[in-house]
């Protein structure tokens, strides 16, 4: 009579337990990652409004000074993933996470993404003589003062 095994050996549970554990310890980590640069990508979504703001105030400006104009074009708007959004006088808008929902980055300040209007090549614009140029492009990066952290930078910050 041949004898048949009844289920799992305690060592052959106890590997599948560690192997479940470290496939644990190596995805959470990245899990939480991908989770924040979700939601920094929603804080740019919410930039949206006050990028399109300040294209058509530099752009439609019938004078070249538009540095009083350009802080009130953003409005103060919240959401569950950002606590302010303000614009500078020369159009840099800084958005600014709510630290609560970006929990995992380096410490509770860092969390300030800026978005620089760029009308030819590399130069920014400039308030006070660039009103009534065209706006070329935006450029993406960690703000001046608590910027947050590159690695959660979506893709297309990280580029520019």
């Amino acid at each position: 009579m041949q004898k048949r095994q009844q289920g799992l050996t305690l060592i052959e549970l106890m590997i599948v337990i560690a192997i479940i554990g470290i496939l644990g310890a190596l995805a959470l980590p990245a899990y939480q990652d991908y989770s924040i640069r979700a939601r920094v990508s929603e804080m740019l979504l919410a930039a949206g409004g006050c990028k399109t703001a300040a294209n058509e105030a530099i752009t439609s400006a019938s004078q070249a000074d538009v540095s009083a104009t350009l802080p009130l074009v953003c409005e103060k708007q919240t959401t569950k993933y950002v606590s302010s959004i303000g614009a500078d006088a020369n159009g840099v808008i800084t958005v600014v996470g709510n630290h609560e929902t970006l929990r995992g980055s380096t410490s509770a300040s860092a969390n300030s993404i800026s978005l620089t209007p760029i009308q030819t090549g590399s130069t920014a614009v400039n308030g006070s003589t660039d009103g009534g140029k065209p706006i070329a492009s935006w450029l993406c990066g960690p703000a001046a003062t608590n910027g947050l952290p590159a690695k959660y930078l979506p893709a297309s910050c990280k580029a520019s």
